[in-house]
């Protein structure tokens, strides 16, 4: 593998479209192995912006304006990052010669649910739970009383659990359709799902190139308004059901091919393990990964973006909290406690340029042998932190 240097006529570039917290983190691993590093998003100032290269802001579900600052970049490699972004100008790139990560049409299955749904359950024949897709709120009414309650609304096009919800009676579907709305994406489709009664969630890190595929050990996670609050690694269950989950994530993402990191998502009851979700970049739950692996998620996904090994070395068990916004701020400000900074625990601050409640501003991190203590630390130092 050659090393080039950034800001010269031979660098090897890599372009983030998104920069949030965790393109902040796959812009820092670049910068390590002297990846000159452009970041893309719709707002001025995102996370991964303050450590790239250049930065622009720009309609990222434009496609004329994404095709504009690729072609004006020419980067080496392309990472999506988010799913709110123009699919057609991935392709089109694609057309063009730009390598998109881990390739444009796995960006297009994975980035809506009803293409991943489909692919995954009825092209692999994957485990999944039973699914229907609405356009319209008499539509959404009838499936779920087909599906039974409670049941799982959720965008076909969004993020970090915005949009979603459960619908545990009829009278709760009206509330459902507007929370829909709020989608990061398009919300003119939903699907609606069984509500599967399983007895925890995991994701499951699966870093694939030419070297091979690798598994990060399970992370366990809990998630509130589909938005996770904690996660922690590795996650205890049984080995038959984690091997179920390691031959389910290797089907899929050998199906969608290309290179780097995918964070996908198990419902897990007993032995049996369903298939939920797939991202094909770093995974929110994985920031955990920081402080436990010896290359973190965003690190083997650069790794696996330029063709190199995928070894790495579990330090131990960990922990990560999620710290969120209080209050609205255009210069926020984080109160957090001198404890939280200590020779097993740490916090990362994103630097957004403004609050909002409920935003996810930073996280706790922190190394224990036993799990359990490192979720209550993790999470203790999160009660302590305060914004304004």
């Amino acid at each position: 593998m050659t090393f080039t240097t950034p800001l010269q006529q031979n660098a090897t570039k890599i372009m983030l479209l998104g920069s949030g917290e965790l393109g902040k983190e796959v812009a820092i691993e670049a910068q390590r192995l002297g990846i000159e590093v452009i970041a893309v998003d719709k707002y001025d100032n995102a996370p991964a912006h303050l450590v790239a290269n250049r930065s622009y802001a720009i309609d990222m579900q434009d496609e004329a304006a994404v095709l504009k600052v690729i072609e004006k970049e020419q980067p080496s490699y392309i990472l999506p990052e988010v799913e709110a972004i123009s699919i057609s100008a991935l392709f089109e790139a694609e057309k063009r010669g730009f390598h998109v990560i881990p390739n444009a049409e796995a960006v297009n299955k994975t980035m809506n649910r009803k293409n991943i749904r489909v692919f995954a359950a009825e092209e692999l024949g994957v485990k999944t739970s039973s699914f229907e897709f609405v356009t319209t709120l008499d539509g959404l009414k009838e499936a779920a009383e087909r599906m039974g309650f409670p049941c799982v609304i959720k965008p076909v096009m969004s993020s970090s659990g915005h949009g979603q919800s459960i619908a545990k009676t009829a009278d709760d579907i009206g509330k459902s359709w507007e929370i829909a709305k709020e989608a990061r994406g398009d919300a003119s489709e939903l699907i609606v799902e069984e509500f599967v009664p399983f007895d925890y969630e995991i994701t499951l890190l699966t870093a694939r190139n030419e070297t091979g595929t690798v598994f990060c050990d399970a992370i366990g996670h809990i998630q509130k308004e589909g938005d996770f609050v904690l996660s922690w690694q590795p996650m205890s269950m049984g080995k038959d059901a984690l091997q179920k989950a390691k031959d389910i994530a290797k089907a899929v993402t050998d199906g969608l091919g290309g290179r780097g990191i995918f964070g996908v998502e198990f419902f897990v009851k007993g032995e049996e393990v369903y298939f939920s979700e797939l991202s094909p970049r770093p995974h929110d739950t994985g920031m955990v990964t920081l402080i436990t692996q010896s290359q973190s998620q965003f690190a083997l996904h650069v790794r696996a973006v330029l063709g190199l090994p995928l070894d790495y070395t579990t330090y131990s068990a960990g922990a990560c909290g999620a710290y969120k916004a209080k209050n609205e701020s255009h210069n926020p400000v984080l109160e957090i406690p001198e404890s939280a900074f200590s020779a097993n625990s740490f916090v990362r601050v994103f630097g957004k340029p403004e609050s909002h409640v409920g935003r996810r501003m930073a996280v706790s991190l922190v190394l224990d042998e036993d799990v359990e203590e490192a979720k209550r630390q993790a999470t203790e130092i999160v009660e302590q932190i305060t914004d304004h």
